[in-house]
């Protein structure tokens, strides 16, 4: 998520007198709006504590801004075009799926605009926050300069984000390129979309495109997908595929030539691959360049800023939640770790944030969802006493009905209880939710076999994974069939 990357023409100045400036004190200083800072200036307000949130640039951060809203919406917009193209498999004629790109734009920005307002600046300052329009940086471990500024706080939260990565291809700088943060303001349809980055964003943005009448070529330089479970990665692949996707693994980039409209991507291989637009996807960098942290005695890891189990900094009064504190970089995370620094700052009590309850999808069609281990992972953590059970959607009467047949579940189990479950297929990122919710509560499988689920509905699919454990220890265990032969016979 970005909501603290400092353009160059914004960047604070070195150059004036802290003497000289508003000062201010408060509980808790927030530096960065998006979901995670938001999440944490909304929850302090409402319990009492006075709060600072500083924000230089869009009030909503990455994900309403450059994220997840607008790659949803033109996903929406995707889906429906290819809706109309396949419609004779509903008894329904088909249609052209003609898209009018600059109109798809105009629905992204709708979905934002209708958004927006609950991430806004009048509804924080409505909970009674100072809402400061500036970057901040640390100008000593207390302290924090935005403007003409100066905010001392008994808390410092950095929710500070990420922004694209820009790798150092050579030639890239000479060349017009698209990243997360300038694709959903193009209004002229690209002829031939190369995507470098074979990841979640790239992919979802290649079907979304091919989809709305671009030639697509994704170029990745190891596995496509490749932080997925690759069994369940690949019917992703498969369809994108089957779409008119050009996918090209184990290709890097070596150099970019050209111009705007005629671009090439140089492989290692010495291959030239070319198209008229460019989108980089090779992943995120953590906000931090302009944050002062030395001044701040905080100090940093990889890619981001080092926390401890309680999100805590170096520096004990500054906390870093969401892509900041170098983990999974997702929105939900960063919402997750505003509520546990919360408990620690505002209650006193120790909290410690996790990630094996933590899902996450791709919004591909079909869709990829993961939580907890998978079966790779899974194998080597339990080895022989792991259990793999699977379902498939062609057996869900809801996903007969829908044409939604392709995708399976795939759960790992451990002693009865779940550490694993992994999705392709209509509807994963609603279904994985059943299963973050029983290993953030290390719930049994006994539990979820229990639960009884309305027909005919694609959630099926979880209850009837849950009875695939069990059928086998019920239908092939002479015991129990001894015991109901006796029943029958003795039993009136």
């Amino acid at each position: 998520m970005r909501c603290q990357c400092f353009p160059s023409s914004s960047r604070p100045s070195l150059a004036r007198k802290t003497s000289d400036m508003k000062r201010i004190k408060t509980d808790v200083l927030i530096i960065g709006a998006g979901s995670g800072g938001l999440s944490v200036a909304a929850g302090a307000a409402q319990m009492g504590a006075n709060v600072v949130l500083l924000e230089g640039h869009k009030m909503g951060g990455d994900c309403l801004n450059f994220g997840c809203v607008p790659s949803k919406a033109l996903i929406a917009s995707g889906k429906a075009a290819q809706s109309q193209r396949n419609a004779s498999q509903y008894g329904v004629a088909n249609g052209p799926g003609a898209a009018d790109y600059a109109a798809t734009k105009d629905h992204v920005h709708d979905v934002i605009a209708q958004i927006a307002p609950v991430d806004s600046q009048e509804r924080f300052e409505g909970f009674g926050i100072n809402v400061i329009r500036e970057y901040g940086r640390f100008i000593s471990p207390t302290e924090v300069q935005a403007g003409e500024t100066v905010i001392a706080a008994r808390r410092v939260v950095i929710a500070t984000g990420s922004s694209p990565l820009v790798p150092p291809i050579p030639g890239l700088g000479d060349v017009p390129f698209e990243t997360n943060e300038t694709i959903f303001d193009l209004r002229d349809k690209p002829e031939h979309l190369l995507i470098i980055g074979g990841g979640p964003i790239g992919m979802e943005m290649a079907q979304a495109h091919i989809r709305l009448g671009c030639e697509v070529t994704v170029i990745e330089g190891a596995q496509a997908l490749g932080k997925d479970d690759p069994e369940l990665a690949a019917v992703v692949l498969d369809s994108l595929r089957a779409e008119g996707v050009v996918i090209r693994e184990q290709t890097k980039a070596a150099q970019i030539k050209g111009a705007a409209g005629a671009i090439d991507v140089i492989t290692q291989d010495g291959e030239t691959i070319s198209g008229t637009h460019l989108l980089m996807a090779v992943g995120r960098k953590a906000n931090i360049d302009t944050l002062g942290l030395e001044a701040g005695g905080i100090k940093t890891k990889g890619n981001g800023i080092e926390v401890d189990a309680g999100l805590r900094t170096s520096n004990r009064r500054v906390y870093a939640i969401g892509d900041v504190a170098g983990g999974l970089q997702f929105t939900h995370v960063a919402g997750y770790h505003a509520g546990v620094i919360i408990r620690s700052m505002l209650f006193g009590l120790p909290s410690k944030a996790k990630v094996s309850h933590i899902p996450w999808a791709t919004y591909t069609e079909p869709e990829l969802a993961q939580v907890g281990l998978t079966e790779a992972q899974a194998r080597k953590e339990h080895g022989t006493a792991l259990e793999v059970v699977r379902f498939d959607y062609a057996h869900n009467d809801r996903a007969i009905a829908e044409r939604k047949t392709t995708g399976f579940i795939k759960l790992m189990v451990h002693k009865g209880r779940p550490v694993g479950a992994s999705i392709v297929g209509y509807q994963a990122g609603e279904l994985i939710n059943l299963w973050a919710l029983a290993l953030a509560n290390r719930m049994k499988m006994s539990q979820i076999a229990a639960m009884v689920a309305p027909y005919p509905t694609i959630g099926e699919i979880n209850k009837r994974a849950a009875g695939a454990y069990y059928s086998p220890r019920l239908f092939d265990n002479p015991k129990v069939k001894k015991i109901v032969g006796l029943v029958q016979r003795y039993i009136p």
